[in-house]
């Protein structure tokens, strides 16, 4: 089997049937939004498990035979309002219970190719949380497996090209992420590379050092969250100390010129999240969100949903709020769609296909 963009990996199981049916970018044409539709993006902060709809936690529930501790589907609904990243964790690993089989990990996969197809992303990059399953006595080839066979078809199904990586979670030690790393290699399980989320503060880039080395080593990506809860050197260090390609959310770099200076230089790209942000109380609102200081000062950034079950949205409708509430332009919508594109770990191809696609379509 190849992974989902070229990539030779490793045969996973498939399973039964689902539950759930660098050209320039230059001179748009100004087309009607209704005529010309979402914009070709690559979506390069997203966690699978984040993208638990909950009505797909019912009905995984039901078929898993797991008593839930919501009366209906109102009352899960109610418990969306979260005071920080980790109120928003609680329920997250909550309601991690109910994927329990290759089956229930397949269907909440195509769940979310289904919509982010109607979203306009054209490339995903993908980040599972294998400890989170490990720990609940799930196997680590029940949750690989899963996601990565619907991902194997995910171009010819959705027309959109998938790469998946392995995320670890930053509050458990690193000896644990060490061990379930050097399973996956074992298995030789069709990952890209590797990442680094859950909660940031208190948590910093340096516990990880050895980890990322040995991703390095093994030829792996290297991607991390930083600067988001954490302060802006969380993001200096996962450059330095983790040899980080690019850095998920990286808001507060806004708070350091030095590294602004730095990453605007660099190039280093930066995955942002405006409706987690404001969800997760990173920014009060959205009004106020850096992102529009961060365009003026020519950082590389890009927009992506991160858990859009739980925050309100998928790209399109994070770009749709961003135009909304605080006038971004159609240019700059444009610019992040190619940044996305680039920051990429797509093939050079398949960046070249997308660029030319974004080029064409009258955006």
């Amino acid at each position: 089997m190849e992974t989902y963009d070229g990539v030779p990996a490793t045969e996973g199981a498939t399973p039964d049937s689902p539950l759930v049916p660098a050209p320039e970018v230059h001179d748009f044409a100004e087309v009607p939004e209704e005529v010309y539709g979402p914009l070709p993006v690559a979506e390069l902060h997203l966690h699978i498990e984040g993208t638990l709809e909950p009505e797909l936690i019912f009905a995984l529930a039901e078929r898993n035979g797991i008593q839930l501790p919501y009366a209906d589907l109102d009352e899960l609904r109610s418990r969306y309002e979260f005071t920080d990243l980790q109120s928003f964790l609680d329920l997250y690993y909550a309601n991690m219970a109910v994927l329990q089989t290759e089956q229930d990990f397949a269907d909440m996969t195509r769940a979310y190719l289904t919509r982010a197809a109607l979203a306009g992303v054209r490339h995903a990059e993908i980040m599972l949380d294998p400890q989170a399953h490990l720990s609940r006595g799930v196997a680590l080839a029940t949750c690989v497996n899963g996601v990565a066979s619907v991902l194997a078809t995910s171009r010819e199904e959705f027309g959109i090209s998938t790469l998946l990586i392995a995320a670890f979670l930053r509050d458990l030690a690193e000896d644990s992420a060490l061990e379930v790393l050097e399973a996956l290699l074992a298995m030789d399980a069709p990952i890209v590379g590797i990442g680094l989320d859950s909660a940031e503060v208190g948590n910093p880039p340096a516990k990880f050092q050895r980890l990322f080395a040995r991703a390095k080593d093994a030829g792996l990506r290297r991607i991390a969250h930083a600067g988001e809860e954490g302060p802006p050197s969380y993001i200096t260090d996962a450059l330095d100390l983790l040899d980080a390609e690019r850095i998920d959310h990286g808001i507060r770099c806004m708070e350091d010129p030095e590294l602004v200076e730095r990453l605007v230089q660099e190039l280093t790209p930066l995955t942002v999240c405006p409706l987690s942000n404001v969800r997760l109380r990173a920014v009060d609102t959205l009004k106020q969100h850096p992102l529009p200081a961060m365009l003026a000062a020519g950082l590389n950034v890009s927009v992506n949903s991160d858990d859009p079950a739980y925050f309100g949205g998928h790209v399109d409708d994070n770009f749709a709020q961003l135009k909304s509430v605080i006038g971004l332009s159609e240019f700059d919508c444009v610019r992040m769609a190619a940044n996305s594109i680039r920051s990429s770990f797509a093939s050079e191809e398949r960046k070249m296909e997308l660029l030319a696609e974004l080029a064409a379509s009258g955006h």
